[in-house]
């Protein structure tokens, strides 16, 4: 039988029921909210280690190329080292770039003297007008050329003095291809304005010659001058042509090296290091 109290109970045991299963649901979603969060702690953590984490793949070879490519916009460029150029050859000492004259006046000076008087083998330099040659200074060649211990001074057993004027055995002119052809044909001698002759008491020495040396002679230039002046003064002095004495050994002195060596070493002196005589046997 119905009643007010019964009724009333039956209410609230409704809503008793209702309200726990609010809070059963409320417990659940706290739970999975929980378990939620529990996943994404560590979650969160792996991500941190992945984004703070250094990525090395290579060592400091990745990261010196990665700085390489991309280079700080304050860092100043570094230059690149530049090869050092290439050194500029010097001037051959062996040949002298000159203008040489073909001709000239005929005139010549004399060198100042290197002694006041004259003596055994006096002789002067002089040097052809205009031909661009110092005759101070290719005296002072010369005059190394004849004391020389290798040349015909042969380590003082022969002495030579050179002078300004006066009577001397001996002149040496240095002159142009035209006046030495001139003066070596009024001895009868063709020089055809390439070679060096001896007339009497006058060398004459081409001025080409001086300049350039010769192409059969692979020495140095001054050299090249001690076999032009020890040639024609050993001619001088009473010597004759001589031939290559055979392959491989010194060129005499008095050799037309000019004309080919024959299988000698160009040689410009008439004794070696030890005072031997350095001939051949004798050629017209």
């Amino acid at each position: 039988m119905w009643s007010v109290a019964a009724e009333t109970r039956r209410a609230r045991h409704g809503r008793g029921g209702r309200r726990r299963a609010r809070r059963a649901r409320r417990a659940r979603r706290r739970g999975r909210i929980r378990v939620l969060a529990a996943l994404a702690v560590p979650a969160a953590l792996i991500a941190a280690v992945v984004v703070l984490a250094p990525h090395w793949t290579g060592g400091n070879d990745t990261r010196a190329a990665t700085t390489a490519r991309e280079p700080s916009a304050a860092a100043s460029p570094t230059p690149s080292a530049k090869p050092a150029p290439a050194p500029k050859p010097s001037p051959s000492p062996t040949r002298t770039r000159v203008r040489i004259p073909a001709s000239g006046p005929g005139t010549f000076t004399a060198a100042r003297a290197g002694t006041s008087s004259g003596g055994p083998n006096a002789y002067r330099v002089e040097v052809e007008d205009g031909s661009g040659v110092d005759p101070d200074e290719a005296a002072a060649r010369i005059a190394g050329i004849l004391a020389a211990p290798r040349g015909w001074a042969h380590s003082g057993t022969r002495s030579f003095h050179r002078v300004e004027s006066g009577p001397v055995g001996l002149v040496i002119r240095i002159a142009t291809a035209a006046t030495t052809d001139r003066i070596c044909g009024q001895g009868g001698m063709d020089t055809h304005g390439e070679v060096n002759c001896r007339i009497s008491e006058t060398v004459m020495v081409n001025l080409k010659r001086w300049q350039t040396g010769s192409p059969e002679f692979d020495g140095p230039l001054d050299e090249y001058r001690a076999l032009i002046v020890n040639h024609e003064v050993g001619h001088w002095l009473g010597h004759g042509h001589e031939t290559c004495p055979g392959k491989g050994r010194p060129a005499p002195a008095m050799m037309q090296q000019i004309y080919g060596l024959k299988g000698c070493v160009a040689n410009a002196w008439p004794y070696d290091e030890k005072g031997a005589y350095l001939g051949g046997p004798s050629v017209p």
